[in-house]
C-alpha cells in the first residue's frame, strides 16, 4: 500500500514538471495562434477596417468574395500554381533522391549543396531569381542570345509569369522534398532488391514494383506538404512579380493580403484567409482519402 503511495506520489511530481515545461508552449501556441484564429473567424463577419466601429454583416464578405472577379482569379491563378509546381517538384525530388542515394565519394557535399537552398531566406532568392529573369541584362536571356535565341520575358509576359516562379520555387523546395525521399528510401530493406536481382528484375522495373510502393508513406506526406505550402504561396509573388502583369499571379494568399494590409479591409481579408482555410482542408481530405489506394498509412 505505502509502494502505491510512494509511486502515485512520483507520478504526480512528473506530471506536474513535464506540464511546467510545456507551458510556455501552451501559452504562446493560444496567444500567438489560437486566438488570432478565432478572432479572423469573428472578423469574417464583420466590416472591421482597423479604424472605424465594426457591425456585423453576417456572410456578406463571403458572398462578395464569389462575385468578386478579381478573388476568382487569385483563386484560378493559385490552382494553376498547384497543377505547375506539385507534380514536378515531387518526382524531381524523388528521382534526385534515387540518384543520390548511393555510397560514392564526395555525395555527402553534393546533397548539401542541392539543400542549400532550402535554408536560404526566399525574399533573397526571389530577389535573385529576379535578376536572372531580367528581359534584357538578365542571365537567362543573355544565355539565351548566344544560343540564337530572342529574349524571353519571364515575369512580363502573362504566360510565361507564373511558369517562371514556379521553376523557382521546384528549384528552391527540391532540397527538402529530397531530403525526406531520402529518409523514406534508406528504409526500404535491401533484401528486396536483391531477391529482383535474383529473378532477373532490371532497375526500371525495381524502381516500380519495390522503391514505389515501399515510400508510399513518404510520397503522401511530401505531395501533402507540397500541396498545402502551394495553396499558400505569397512571398515569391509579392517581390517578383507584385501579382501581375494584369494579375496573371495575383494568388489568393496575395489577393487576402493587399485587402488586409493595403486597402485595410481586415474583415473582407479574414472572410479570404478562411475560404483559403477549407481550400487547403478539402485538398488535404481528398488526398488522405485517395492515398488509401496507392499508400498504406498504417
Amino acid at each position: 500500500m505505502e509502494r502505491a503511495k510512494t509511486k502515485n506520489r512520483l507520478q504526480r511530481r512528473w506530471n506536474f514538471w513535464g506540464y511546467l515545461f510545456i507551458l510556455p508552449n501552451f501559452i504562446g501556441f493560444v496567444l500567438f495562434m489560437l486566438v488570432p484564429i478565432i478572432m479572423a473567424l469573428v472578423f469574417s463577419f464583420t466590416n472591421y477596417d482597423v479604424i472605424s466601429t465594426m457591425d456585423f454583416i453576417g456572410f456578406e464578405n463571403y458572398i462578395d468574395l464569389f462575385t468578386d472577379d478579381q478573388f476568382l482569379i487569385s483563386l484560378r491563378n493559385t490552382l494553376w500554381y498547384c497543377v505547375l509546381t506539385v507534380p514536378s517538384g515531387v518526382v524531381l525530388a524523388l528521382l534526385m533522391a534515387v540518384l543520390l542515394n548511393r555510397q560514392l565519394k564526395g555525395m555527402a557535399i553534393f546533397r548539401t549543396l542541392v539543400f542549400i537552398p532550402v535554408i536560404t531566406s526566399m525574399v533573397a532568392v526571389s530577389l535573385v531569381w529576379s535578376m536572372l529573369y531580367e528581359d534584357n541584362s538578365g542571365l537567362l536571356n543573355i544565355l539565351l542570345g548566344y544560343l540564337g535565341l530572342g529574349p524571353v520575358h519571364w515575369l512580363t509576359d502573362t504566360n510565361m509569369a507564373m511558369i517562371s516562379i514556379a521553376i523557382m520555387s521546384v528549384w528552391k523546395g527540391l532540397g527538402y522534398n529530397m531530403t525526406i525521399f531520402l529518409a523514406g528510401l534508406q528504409g526500404v530493406p535491401g533484401e528486396l532488391y536483391e531477391a529482383a536481382t535474383i529473378d532477373g528484375a532490371n532497375s526500371v522495373q525495381k524502381f516500380f514494383k519495390i522503391t514505389v510502393p515501399m515510400i508510399g508513406p513518404t510520397t503522401y506526406f511530401v505531395t501533402l506538404m507540397a500541396l498545402i505550402g502551394s495553396l499558400q504561396v505569397f512571398d515569391q509573388v509579392n517581390i517578383m512579380t507584385g501579382g501581375g502583369p494584369v494579375d496573371a499571379t495575383k494568388t489568393v494568399a496575395f489577393y487576402l493580403y493587399q485587402y488586409g494590409f493595403q486597402f485595410y479591409k481586415m474583415g473582407y481579408a479574414c472572410a479570404a484567409a478562411y475560404v483559403l482555410f477549407i481550400l487547403v482542408f478539402i485538398v488535404s481530405l481528398i488526398q488522405n482519402i485517395s492515398s488509401k489506394k496507392w499508400a498504406d498509412l498504417t
